[in-house]
């Protein structure tokens, strides 16, 4: 490592850096998948139940009663927030990846580039 030009120290930091926000948006995406697969989930067994069940929806700490048309509704926009925000990872995720991909190549040609007038 210590043969290397700062440059390309550097741009091996970068690329050490897009990766970890990558493993970290990867990591957010799949909890939010989980979340949504979960709300759906709840929605199936809900429109299942009788429109006079009695059912509880949590609220904090606390879990109280509710109408069904109202966790359902609940459900629904939990369901579409989580969606966006996949979808806004996923737009993150694929940035990240072609910045990687990007200085991967730049970073492997400037030591195909240094180790090419060594072997000369």
């Amino acid at each position: 490592m210590n043969n290397l030009s700062p440059k390309v120290q550097n741009q091996l930091g970068m690329l050490q850096q897009i990766q970890q926000q990558l493993q970290t948006i990867l990591s957010q995406k799949a909890q939010y998948e989980m979340a949504v697969r979960e709300a759906k989930r709840a929605q199936e067994e809900i429109s299942d139940a009788a429109e006079d069940a009695v059912m509880y929806m949590s609220v904090g700490t606390v879990m109280m009663q509710k109408k069904k048309d109202v966790i359902t509704a609940k459900l629904t926009e939990k369901v579409e927030t989580l969606e966006l925000r996949i979808k806004s990872l996923e737009k993150q995720e694929k940035m990240m990846q072609g910045k990687f991909e990007q200085l991967q190549a730049q970073i492997k040609a400037a030591l195909e580039g240094k180790g090419a007038p060594a072997a000369a």
